[in-house]
């Protein structure tokens, strides 16, 4: 069914334990090559999107700080941003002038290519992620970006929201995009539902990509976001052409 903004149908979750079971007998994600569109051991990593060459800035040194992955790209950040890229060029999803949000934005691409898009972008993280993060925004956007905005905040998942970070309040047509892995740990998941319910009205569309990579961490997700949300998986074939992995899955996710 379609969900949301999505212009196109989504595969229906019906049931978190079955979804796993098709993505991991299927995709057999564990099989394919990890990392296919990221280097973590460079300081840069470059990206054609919306017309531009993207560089994104990456500390490769912060990886060995436990529990720091936002330092750089992961390939669930990359199908993101580009599947946003291809379902805008197809006509099946319009940004311009929509407000979205990217919560955990860690390098910040996929909110940098929202804003090229068009769209009015606020990219949030932890307070000690905001410095690589505004960086990436001011290298990418606000050099040559005609047509939407972005913005850096901080956003701890789990906390009340300011009303000020997203006033005016969620409205007809916004969008979360959340990327970069934002599904990784029992305790994230915790709190990053707990946020999406505070920002999320009954015409929000969220969209999740998620590194394939721990099956009770994602199972997880789906049956705490299925309690609030009619979760859809986005089929490979909607995917930007060139950037497909079986180590990837994307959802759309709408409140019931």
């Amino acid at each position: 069914m379609r969900l949301g903004a999505y212009g196109r149908d989504a595969e229906v979750v019906e049931e978190a334990a079955g979804e796993i079971l098709l993505l991991w007998a299927l995709h057999q994600p564990a099989a394919q090559r990890q990392n296919a569109f990221v280097r973590h051991s460079s300081r840069t990593l470059a990206i054609d999107a919306c017309g531009h060459r993207l560089t994104v800035l990456q500390s490769p040194s912060s990886m060995s700080t436990p529990g720091v992955t936002g330092a750089v790209m992961w390939d669930s950040g990359i199908v993101l941003g580009k599947f946003l890229e291809h379902a805008v060029d197809s006509g099946t999803l319009s940004l311009h002038g929509k407000r979205v949000v990217e919560l955990g934005a860690g390098c910040g691409l996929v909110g940098c290519i929202a804003a090229l898009l068009g769209a009015d972008v606020m990219l949030t993280d932890l307070p000690d992620r905001l410095k690589l993060l505004k960086k990436n925004v001011d290298l990418n956007v606000e050099g040559w970006n005609k047509r939407g905005s972005a913005r850096v905040s901080e956003l701890t998942w789990g906390d009340d929201i300011d009303t000020e970070l997203l006033d005016p309040m969620p409205d007809i047509g916004m969008i979360h995009i959340l990327g970069s892995d934002v599904v990784y740990s029992e305790a994230a998941v915790e709190d990053l539902l707990s946020t999406l319910k505070q920002i999320c009205g009954c015409h929000t569309t969220v969209f999740v990509a998620g590194e394939l990579r721990n099956d009770a961490v994602l199972e997880y997700f789906l049956e705490g976001a299925m309690k609030e949300f009619v979760v859809g998986r986005v089929d490979q074939s909607q995917w930007h052409p060139d950037y497909r992995s079986d180590r990837v899955a994307l959802y759309i996710l709408v409140k019931k």
